[in-house]
């Protein structure tokens, strides 16, 4: 991880908060993220900005030229931000295995065998909470036949 991107970060935030930044200092820093970045998203962002910028320190009586290079900066910061935030909680996707989903839909242990007479009253118990007749959804009542089918044939 680059040790810089805290530094950098603080920079941008500082600057983007600033009425009139100097140009010229942002657009050495830019070309720094650029040629020295070890993020790949990083260094693309700060390459495609660097033209903005030096439009913008060339000339920064042109409003439009700083909108646009202000533009650019902000799309570097983003990325900062996210290479820079914590990321806690994050889990996998899906933890469970698609027997184990089938399972869970069913109402059923997770582990061990299953006789076809569980799998049948474990799904008439849930089949009468979702089925369409039953005020349930009938994609809700297709999933959990498909989930009988599988523990059946996974038997």
């Amino acid at each position: 991880m680059d040790r810089h991107l805290g530094e950098w970060r603080f920079a941008l935030d500082r600057w983007s908060q600033d009425a009139a930044p100097d140009w010229d200092e942002i657009a050495r820093l830019i070309a720094a993220i650029a040629a020295t970045a070890e993020a790949t998203e990083l260094r693309q962002a700060a390459s495609q900005a660097q033209p903005s910028v030096r439009n913008a320190a060339t000339n920064p009586s042109d409003h439009m030229t700083c909108v646009v290079a202000r533009r650019r900066l902000a799309v570097v910061r983003d990325v900062l931000h996210a290479l820079t935030t914590p990321k806690f909680g994050r889990r996998r996707a899906d933890p469970l295995s698609p027997d184990e989903r089938c399972r869970e839909m069913l109402g059923l242990p997770l582990g061990g065998r299953l006789a076809a007479t569980e799998i049948h009253q474990a799904f008439r118990r849930s089949a009468k909470r979702v089925h369409p007749d039953a005020g349930g959804s009938q994609h809700a009542f297709l999933a959990l036949a498909a989930a009988r089918d599988a523990l059946m044939r996974a038997r």
